[in-house]
């Protein structure tokens, strides 16, 4: 199978090549920070948001694997410019793009979101509104199946932003364990493996076609679990420093999850194991390999 990623060499989409490389033709297309041919792929440096980047790719591929359409008009500008066909458009979107009500976990079949929300994260999630939107209808209009993908909070090796690797840091460097004691949110994860093969389990699924999927842990965790489970993947005995989300804030500790219970929402993953046949990994599991991949990197 012939496969272009677009975006690619960070976390998600690198994880994603990694696992399918030796099985696959991939090419990644991306501004070229990292260098993905050591994987075993073809790769090519350029910016999406110019039009001669797909003009100059006149080859044929059977799937597009999207990860880093952000900006409405960026499937819209790739398509109207690609040089070769496609049969198949996966699109990484985000299950923020749900109207924000608490309530019942969401499920695939829930309105949108079509309210302005300010800041990075409301652009953030007009963006992806407006591309699942802007997907539809072109994909429609040039014959191109094309699936959906929402994962919820990705977590897992190679995953440099700042939210689990930091408090590992601290655990390996300093033998200490922020903990926050007055969060009150919950949030769901989705370890990175897990997403990279509901992308596989994808590829050229004609029952995959025009549908979305949610991807997330089953039920949610909060705060005091996440410690837990850091805890629990720690080889060596660590300290647990309570912090209150302000003190936090000012030693410059990350909160990257809901911290209020106001912030809580959760959505169903029964969708993406009844039809791709996922198998989500458990908590405790997917943190231990996330601790120790990292102990590797900060140990040093």
């Amino acid at each position: 199978m012939k496969i272009l990623v677009i975006g690619g060499s960070y976390f998600f989409g690198r994880v994603f090549v990694m696992q399918t490389a030796k099985e696959h033709d991939i090419m990644v297309v991306n501004r070229g920070t990292y260098s993905m041919e050591a994987l075993g792929v073809r790769q090519t440096v350029g910016d999406r948001h110019e039009p001669s980047l797909w003009q100059n790719i006149r080859e044929d591929f059977d799937v597009v694997v999207d990860f880093c359409a952000y900006e409405k008009g960026d499937i819209r500008l790739f398509l109207d410019n690609f040089g070769g066909k496609i049969r198949q458009y996966i699109l990484i979107s985000t299950v923020d793009v749900y109207e924000r009500v608490q309530g019942e976990a969401k499920s695939e079949n829930q309105p949108l979101e079509h309210r302005a929300f300010p800041g990075e994260a409301g652009a953030y999630i007009a963006g992806k509104v407006a591309l699942e939107q802007e997907l539809a209808a072109a994909c429609s209009e040039k014959n191109i199946s094309y699936t959906i993908l929402r994962p919820a909070i990705l977590y897992g090796p190679f995953n440099y932003a700042p939210r689990e690797s930091v408090y590992i840091r601290y655990m390996v460097q300093q033998g200490l364990l922020p903990h926050i004691v007055d969060a009150a949110g919950s949030f769901q994860f989705v370890y990175v493996k897990d997403a990279a093969e509901a992308v596989k389990r994808c590829l050229l699924n004609e029952n995959a076609y025009n549908q979305a999927y949610n991807l997330c842990q089953d039920g949610t965790t909060d705060y005091h679990q996440f410690y837990q489970y850091l805890s629990a993947a720690a080889d060596s005995e660590v300290k647990e420093v309570p912090l209150t989300c302000l003190e936090a804030q000012q030693q410059g500790i990350p909160l990257p999850f809901p911290v209020e219970e106001s912030e809580t929402l959760c959505y169903s993953n029964e969708k993406s194991k009844a039809e791709l046949g996922l198998v989500y990994t458990d908590m405790e599991a997917g943190m231990a390999k996330t601790f120790r991949a990292f102990q590797g990197v900060y140990g040093n």
